[in-house]
């Protein structure tokens, strides 16, 4: 019986002695690999990626593509392990049935961060999707990041917790776009063309209120709205716009539908300034020509000759990356818009959308010297606006052209982002915070 007792002390003892010195050993290799894993975030680019407007899709993509290697590269990780972000483009071919399409296969295939920006009316069918895509799958949510449609709706009535708007809506840009005006009292008349769907028709709504309330004295001589993608002949609107005798035309058009206009105003020999959202790029610049040397003004938060010296080194980098010449726009607000969402994963320590959207709330962000910061009442960014001309490149302030088109754009003011804030008016409905 003593004999058995003390072997039993020794096996005991011997157990101990083990068990101390697996303690003593480092994580096993089977561990060590689960905190070495790459933890993946794919993010689903729902865009136009043919048909009319796919010259904006391609620039989009090839943005998105560029900030994602650029943060992929730093190597910074989420919980213990390395974020990796993927780029997934699904070609919605502009239209709001081929974005749905694009939604439900992205929700197919467990991609629960998905982008769009080129159109507010897809943008609002997004959100509407989403929204029922997630009261009926409860923990397999989506998230949805808007870079560009800017209806102001979609922060307001139709505003969703899901949705997070990185450019300044309709409403902050005509702010901007309108100061230009606001002293310049040689403006008396001024003719409006924009696109025939939800943006265009706000563009042309508010650009009237605006009007009213900054120049009464201003005459509105015309206002078109075009079927957005199908005018390839814009000489019929330009001799509208000769007949009118209009100083300014203002337009809200992006893509073909503003590279046509200018081109036909171009062509005519119509002498007359164009006050737009996007004219800085896209083929727009190489379109104008010289016709546009100090009569053609864009509104962005960044551009290339801003006083900024951080982003343009970033914009240098995107150049070696995508060589010009090439039909391409660097957008800083979506270099932003991306280090946002890395940030945000990280601090919540999570890449499941619900994580990030509340880490996303308030969030500030300054990159190459462009600030941002999102309003946590109505996912509304608030961001400072440049107002800029067009000149060629080599004239005072501009050192850079766009698209190797030998024209660039000159700051004519920087408006802060308290000056073009609009108020929040959401009523949003939050999920429980987990």
């Amino acid at each position: 019986m003593l004999g058995g007792q003390m072997a039993m002390k020794k096996f005991l003892a011997a157990c101990l002695t083990a068990v101390a010195a697996f303690s003593a050993f480092p994580m096993s290799p089977a561990r060590a690999a689960s905190s070495s894993q790459p933890l993946r975030l794919r993010i689903g680019l729902i865009e136009g990626l043919s048909g009319p407007f796919a010259n904006a899709g391609e620039a989009v993509e090839r943005n998105f593509l560029f900030a994602i290697e650029r943060i992929n590269a730093r190597g910074i990780r989420v919980d213990g392990r390395p974020l990796v972000l993927e780029l997934v483009s699904m070609d919605s071919k502009g239209e709001v049935d081929g974005a749905l399409q694009a939604l439900q296969a992205a929700a197919d295939r467990d991609i629960r961060v998905v982008l769009h920006g080129n159109s507010s009316g897809v943008a609002a069918a997004i959100i509407a999707a989403v929204e029922k895509h997630n009261a009926r799958a409860p923990g397999r949510e989506m998230l949805f990041l808007n870079y560009s449609a800017i209806d102001p709706a979609l922060t307001r009535e139709k505003c969703s917790f899901w949705h997070f708007r990185f450019d300044a809506e309709l409403g902050m840009r005509l702010t901007a776009l309108l100061s230009p005006l606001k002293e310049d009292r040689s403006i008396r008349r001024v003719y409006l063309i924009n696109q025939n769907y939800s943006f265009g028709q706000q563009f042309s709504q508010l650009a009237r209120e605006r009007l009213a309330r900054l120049r009464p004295d201003v005459e509105i001589v015309g206002d078109d709205l075009i079927p957005i993608g199908r005018v390839k002949d814009f000489g019929p609107y330009v001799q509208k716009i000769r007949a009118s005798d209009a100083d300014v035309v203002l337009t809200g058009n992006w893509g073909n539908d503003l590279t046509l206009l200018v081109r036909a105003a171009r062509e005519s020999g119509l002498a007359v300034r164009f006050n737009t959202f996007y004219a800085n790029g896209l083929g727009a610049p190489a379109a104008i020509g010289n016709a546009g040397t100090g009569r053609v003004v864009a509104v962005a938060e960044w551009h290339y000759n801003a006083q900024a010296p951080g982003m343009r080194d970033i914009y240098k980098s995107f150049t070696q990356r995508f060589p010009k010449p090439s039909e391409d726009y660097f957008h800083a607000r979506m270099l932003l818009m991306t280090e946002m969402l890395a940030a945000a994963a990280v601090s919540a320590a999570s890449t499941e959308p619900a994580a990030i959207a509340f880490a996303l709330e308030d969030r500030s962000i300054e990159e190459g010297g462009v600030r941002m910061q999102m309003r946590s009442s109505d996912h509304q960014v608030q961001t400072d606006l440049y107002v800029s001309m067009m000149e060629q490149v080599g004239a005072p302030g501009v050192e850079f052209d766009i698209e190797g088109s030998g024209y660039g754009f000159r700051t004519v003011a920087k408006l802060p982002a308290a000056a073009v804030s609009e108020p929040s008016e959401c009523r949003m409905a939050r999920p429980v915070r987990r």
